[in-house]
């Protein structure tokens, strides 16, 4: 039988590569790189190992194979995300709602930084269960919960809240980040974005609106809809 190629080590290989030992951060941060510039399709073990200059199997290591390497990226993100948040000011404990839109602002440009791995955040947390996600995604979990439960929610009503602001940011962010351009070398909009191949008669809505829809929303929209959610659950007071 052959030998699957992303199958685990069957001897020790080294982890020094070119820019000195491997360590999980620099794993994860070189796929994430990889990805950044190529796509998902280009990343296996064998080209991330190409690209810190190590074996393949030096990566097991580090990952268990390519959906450990999924899960990876998604850490990474979340990582990245709560570096940023770091930077700021603590929020005072009358801040929830600043707090909680300032959570949705950078994970919205973290996100748009990384736009080939924001598929994942959907795909692989479908497939792991709570308990076994990334740390940096369970502090962001807990960050946001922290923040709802701090306001003087009740667990029925923060779970409420947390469900409909994770599924509006994520799902804002997916929005915003779908393929719209056609031909991005052509000047005139409806050419843009190949109006022409849509029927009229059946699409009509569609066509008229479509260069709407292939504007982005911005921070603005997010905020809206941030403030639409939280409302809808704990009022204005």
């Amino acid at each position: 039988m052959a030998k699957d190629p992303e199958a685990g080590p069957a001897r020790r290989a080294s982890d020094r590569g070119r820019h000195g030992r491997l360590s999980r951060e620099r794993v994860l941060a070189a796929a994430l790189e990889l990805v950044d510039r190529e796509g998902l399709s280009a990343l296996s073990m064998r080209r991330l190992g190409s690209e810190l200059g190590v074996e393949a199997m030096a990566l097991y290591r580090y990952a268990a194979g390519k959906d450990a390497l999924l899960d990876g990226l998604v850490e990474a993100l979340y990582l990245e995300l709560e570096d940023r948040l770091a930077e700021g000011p603590a929020p005072g404990p009358s801040e929830w709602r600043a707090d909680l839109h300032r959570i949705a602002l950078i994970t919205y440009e973290v996100c748009l930084a990384h736009p080939q791995v924001v598929p994942l955040i959907a795909t692989r947390m479908m497939a792991v269960p709570l308990a076994r996600r990334p740390p940096a995604v369970l502090r962001d979990h807990e960050r946001v919960l922290a923040l709802l439960r701090g306001a003087g929610l009740d667990e029925e009503r923060t779970a409420a809240v947390f469900h409909a602001y994770t599924a509006w940011v994520l799902g804002y962010v997916s929005v915003e980040l779908r393929a719209m351009v056609d031909n991005p070398d052509e000047p005139d909009p409806a050419f843009r974005l190949g109006l022409h191949r849509m029927p009229s008669q059946e699409l009509p809505t569609l066509r008229a609106i479509a260069p709407a829809l292939a504007e982005r929303g911005g921070p603005r929209g997010l905020a809206a809809g941030v403030d639409a959610v939280v409302d809808r659950f704990v009022g204005e007071g």
